[in-house]
């Protein structure tokens, strides 16, 4: 049998990053995307976001893809969305995700910034941050 453990830092933001994620719909969607996790045998670890993004923490499972967890992940989501109407708009997720490895031993420290996402939005814009990320880990963006 083969075994891996190898943690993944998924951060997906709303189509044109639209405000759309109130907390109240947010914490129905993260309640349903853990649920969706489960059932499709994602081990997600942490899951949390602010108006327009959201952020998990996961394990590849041995024969997971980022690019397969992130389709299952973002299109069951939306098509959840829709279907219950939580939005006022057709919702949609961006195309484009950002993934990073997590060594193990940062991951609770990945978890407490996952965790505290409300706080950390009050200081800094999402635009900010993924601005931050594409530099540090010298991601090349296509404008969209």
């Amino acid at each position: 049998m083969s075994y891996t453990r190898i943690w993944v830092h998924l951060v997906f933001a709303t189509k044109h990053r639209a405000p759309l994620l109130s907390t109240d719909i947010r914490y129905k969607i993260q309640r349903h995307i853990i649920q969706n996790c489960k059932e499709k045998s994602i081990y997600l670890q942490s899951i949390n976001g602010y108006t327009d993004h959201m952020h998990c923490l996961i394990v590849l499972g041995r024969d997971q893809t980022i690019a397969k967890i992130a389709q299952l992940i973002k299109g069951e989501s939306a098509f959840w969305i829709n279907k219950n109407q939580l939005t006022k708009q057709h919702f949609v997720w961006q195309d484009d995700y950002f993934a990073i490895s997590v060594s193990e031993s940062i991951v609770p420290k990945v978890v407490a910034y996952i965790k505290n996402q409300e706080q950390h939005h009050a200081k800094k814009s999402f635009e900010n941050e993924w601005n931050e990320f594409t530099a540090r880990y010298g991601f090349q963006i296509d404008q969209d």
